[in-house]
């Protein structure tokens, strides 16, 4: 059986594994002798189809195994020992993220988004809103959506909500939508498929930029859509079609290498996260710090009960917008950067993008792979410097 037969049983484990034995082996073709454990890149445009194109790879738009390959490591991962969830890559998380928008939702629908989400929203709500969909936003804090849901189409969750990191309770949304005839889409970004699975808690799509932490050295585009429900999934499949917004072959083969070191990762940014979080906690100034891995931040209780690991952004307000800029230049271990999710260290002040209702001297912080003592004792340093 050759390496690349969409056919052939993934090596994904069954749903009793680890985190970390299902991420190493995570759509892992069956073994041939001697050919590689990961094959390589396919670059490939078109492929040899005699006849009727019955085969699975016809285009390089439609299909190409090193995405095949990738597709099912995700979805092991999003839905481990589950039959019958379908995984697509995207080119990017925004294209992942239109494709499920503008595949679901007709002139005339409603769809319902978090008034706090990542910052491109607002883009697409006014794309959505020129289509004729009317939209409804609500906080993600205190599950607020729920107050707007009557008559939606579509309800669009993004927990823990970036930058601002509240939680919402993904199940019991998840059942008032469907009680109302709406579909459910969780973005799944900020806390992985190690963090949270929203497929298991209920919704109808996993969505997310594979851009940050799944990938996480801050080297490629990407994103992804998984879900259960093959007519949805058929269309999130035909838009990719449409839209052409597919992820080129080095940069899938590049993702599903990194996925292997998913577990060690995350295990180690989420506790050096925690351990920085406290550290500000305890910063003689309020810093109005979020966590969600915090007992006492507020969405402490509901993260707990539906995440299983807490992420690896820190968030946090200094008093101005000149504190902050002071602040950012005096770490000497962290890049001033956007995203978040890599193995180095990253903040920003993030009101200079505009598009976040935050504070001028609110910090997103992401930690990365540094040893904890190193980066606490630079964050610290920079705060009391900036202090001066």
């Amino acid at each position: 059986m050759s390496s690349t037969d969409p056919q052939g049983p993934p090596s994904e484990g069954l749903s009793s594994d680890g985190d970390g034995t299902r991420a190493v082996r995570a759509g892992l073709p069956e073994p041939v002798a001697y050919e590689p454990t990961l094959p390589g890149p396919v670059f490939a445009a078109h492929f040899h189809l005699p006849g009727e194109p019955t085969g699975p790879y016809t285009y390089g738009r439609d299909e190409n195994p090193t995405w095949t390959h990738l597709e099912r490591a995700i979805g092991s991962l999003e839905a481990p020992g589950e039959d019958g969830v379908e995984t697509l890559v995207f080119a990017s998380g925004m294209a992942a993220t239109s494709s499920v928008l503008f595949s679901q939702l007709r002139a005339g629908d409603a769809v319902v988004l978090p008034s706090d989400g990542y910052q491109a929203l607002p883009l697409a709500r006014a794309q959505l809103e020129a289509f004729g969909i009317e939209v409804r936003t609500a906080p993600t804090g205190g599950d607020a959506q729920l107050g707007v849901l009557n008559g939606a189409k579509l309800l669009w969750i993004e927990t823990p909500s970036n930058p601002g990191l509240d939680v919402c309770d993904i199940r019991r949304l998840v059942e008032a939508a469907h009680a109302r005839g709406a579909l459910v889409a969780v973005d799944n970004t900020l806390a992985t498929p190690l963090g949270q699975r929203p497929l298991e808690l209920g919704a109808d799509f996993s969505v997310a930029s594979g851009t940050k932490q799944l990938t996480g050295h801050g080297d490629i585009l990407l994103g992804y859509v998984s879900g259960r429900d093959a007519g949805a999934m058929a269309a999130v499949r035909r838009w990719r079609k449409i839209v052409g917004a597919i992820p080129g072959p080095m940069e899938a083969w590049l993702a599903h290498r990194s996925l292997a070191t998913l577990q060690l990762r995350v295990d180690r940014q989420n506790a050096t996260a925690l351990a920085v979080a406290e550290a500000l906690q305890d910063w003689p100034e309020e810093l109005g710090v979020r966590y969600p891995g915090l007992p006492r931040d507020p969405s402490y209780k509901i993260a707990s009960q539906q995440m299983r690991r807490y992420g690896c952004v820190v968030s946090f307000t200094l008093p101005t917008r000149t504190r902050a800029e002071r602040f950012l230049d005096a770490l000497r271990l962290v890049d001033d950067a956007t995203s978040f999710g890599g193995v180095r260290s990253t903040a920003e002040r993030r009101g200079r993008w505009g598009g976040d209702a935050v504070p001028e001297g609110f910090i997103r912080m992401s930690v990365g792979a540094e040893d904890p003592e190193d980066l606490v004792a630079d964050v610290l340093r920079a705060l009391d410097e900036s202090a001066q």
